[in-house]
């Protein structure tokens, strides 16, 4: 401790005495410099983080240090268009796009360039929508419903016939046993629309 009363704040460089210290990563801190260097947010222990000589709260650091791409968001927030200028992050301009000289190992991908089709609609359905039922690829949403009622379908509820897919209960009117004691007779109950 230096002469004159208390260490040296790591950001004013002025007398930090006792009753106003904080301590982080070895250095002292007034409680009132002790703040993120990006957002300028009050900092704790569990709230900062270290890099060099600065401090931050851990989402600036995050933005500003962390691992970049789709996937690494935190929460509801991070589709937007801000590149992290703020943070003093240089953005780097995109290189042309170029098509991939690796062919996709999916034959039907290669058959139709690039995306499987979906059964139904015919589209391209990609990683993030896809299902894949009865041998064929299917969006989630919309696609992936029982071709008699239209209800949507999971794995556990899904029946097929011919290509196409139907939920249990039109698969058992359509193509199941038939006659007394089936479920079809004068007593029992059918579902109608």
């Amino acid at each position: 401790m230096p002469l004159g009363g208390g260490n040296k704040c790591g950001c004013c460089q002025k007398t930090v005495y006792f009753a106003e210290e904080v301590l982080c990563d070895g250095r002292s801190f007034h409680k009132s410099c002790f703040l993120c260097m990006v957002c300028r947010k009050s900092l704790d222990s569990t709230t900062v983080a270290v890099h060099g000589d600065e401090v931050y709260c851990k989402s600036c650091y995050g933005k500003k240090y962390g691992p970049k791409g789709y996937g690494y968001g935190q929460g509801a927030g991070t589709l937007s268009m801000d590149k992290g200028e703020a943070l003093g992050i240089k953005t780097e301009e995109a290189a042309p796009h170029r098509p991939t000289t690796n062919p996709n190992p999916s034959k039907v991908a290669q058959k139709f360039g690039g995306a499987d089709k979906c059964h139904r609609c015919g589209k391209s359905v990609y990683a993030a929508e896809k299902v894949i039922g009865a041998g064929s690829s299917w969006h989630k949403i919309g696609c992936f419903t029982c071709a008699t009622c239209g209800k949507s379908l999971e794995s556990t509820t899904l029946a097929d016939k011919d290509g196409e897919i139907y939920c249990k209960a039109c698969y058992g009117k359509s193509f199941g046993p038939k006659g007394f004691g089936y479920g079809l007779g004068a007593g029992a109950l059918s579902h109608t629309k």
